[in-house]
């Protein structure tokens, strides 16, 4: 008798995980691999990226079991697009067992890994950010998740964006500054130096959707350097206000609702939750979030098919 396995996937710009789970919703296995976005459908090189992406998960999830059931949730995924159509098509191609296929966005299984429908609301900070509602009736219900060019403030990407701004007008003002600066130092470290160039080479050679993440990963060193550097607080206070706007943006549209505080950018530094608190409404009860949102898809994936 066939096992009915179910492959989870929660993708977004920094990473991919995975996790496949039995018919009871046990974790068999679980990784992760380099991410990606439903954004990168619509050039050359981002679709290549996405099918060399899609082959390591094919193998790496084949190794371990065939699915029968997969749950996909990708950061930009819009299903009626034609990028939609072309991520199921690349999915189905790698799990051909599976005879159950559902593609979502990620912050869809973030949510419902922690409310029902109509329950709360979940603040997400990844490389990106978004608060989302789904309701009683299951209508999806967003403030923020505009992508990083438009604003996504408080997420990785932003966070990395605004310590680069800040070092490189205070350089305008006073060459050689940055060796004044943990933040500075600590940011031209994970770049790789301290010149113009390097700087530019890494922000714009591949184009702001398909580098985000990497972008995204500096918020690392802004975090790591923020005792020593006040300005790398001062950034990171700021993302805390900017996740609470958004929370607040769908409390005062669906009213008074418990809020959920997820994604990894939300715990860099103690700093962005405790702001988080402060600015939201004494009244709402504050969670955070700490769950696994690809183990979540993955039993999604074997509950739909029951």
């Amino acid at each position: 008798m066939t096992i009915a396995i179910g492959l989870g996937i929660d993708a977004g710009g920094t990473q991919t995980r995975w996790a496949l789970v039995d018919a009871l919703g046990k974790v068999l296995e679980e990784g992760h691999l380099a991410g990606f976005s439903a954004l990168q459908c619509v050039n050359e090189k981002g679709i290549a990226h996405l099918n060399s992406t899609l082959e390591s998960l094919g193998k790496a999830v084949r190794n371990i079991a065939l699915p029968v059931s997969v749950y996909a949730g990708v950061t930009g995924f819009v299903s009626a697009s034609p990028s939609g159509q072309l991520l199921l098509s690349l999915l189905k191609q790698q799990f051909p067992e599976a005879d159950h296929f559902q593609l979502g966005n990620d912050i869809e299984i973030a949510f419902l890994d922690v409310f029902q429908p109509g329950e709360g609301y979940i603040v997400y900070a990844g490389t990106g950010s978004i608060a989302a509602f789904i309701d009683a009736e299951n209508n999806f219900h967003r403030a923020g998740g505009r992508g990083v060019t438009l604003d996504d403030a408080g997420g990785g990407y932003w966070i990395a964006r605004e310590a680069l701004r800040s070092i490189w007008r205070a350089e305008d003002e006073c060459p050689g500054v940055w060796q004044q600066s943990a933040m500075a130092r600590a940011v031209f470290n994970e770049i790789g130096d301290s010149d113009w160039l390097t700087t530019r080479q890494f922000v714009y050679a591949n184009g702001s959707e398909t580098n985000r993440g990497d972008i995204g990963k500096l918020a690392l060193a802004v975090a790591q350097s923020a005792q020593d550097d006040a300005q790398a607080m001062q950034i990171l206070t700021n993302a805390g206000t900017e996740l609470a706007r958004l929370a607040n943006a769908l409390i005062g549209r669906y009213g008074a609702r418990p809020v959920a505080l997820a994604g990894r950018a939300a715990i860099l530094h103690p700093i962005i939750e405790a702001t988080f608190r402060r600015t939201v409404p004494a009244n709402i009860p504050i969670q955070r979030s700490d769950g696994a949102a690809h183990v979540a898809a993955a039993r999604i994936a074997i509950k739909v098919r029951r």
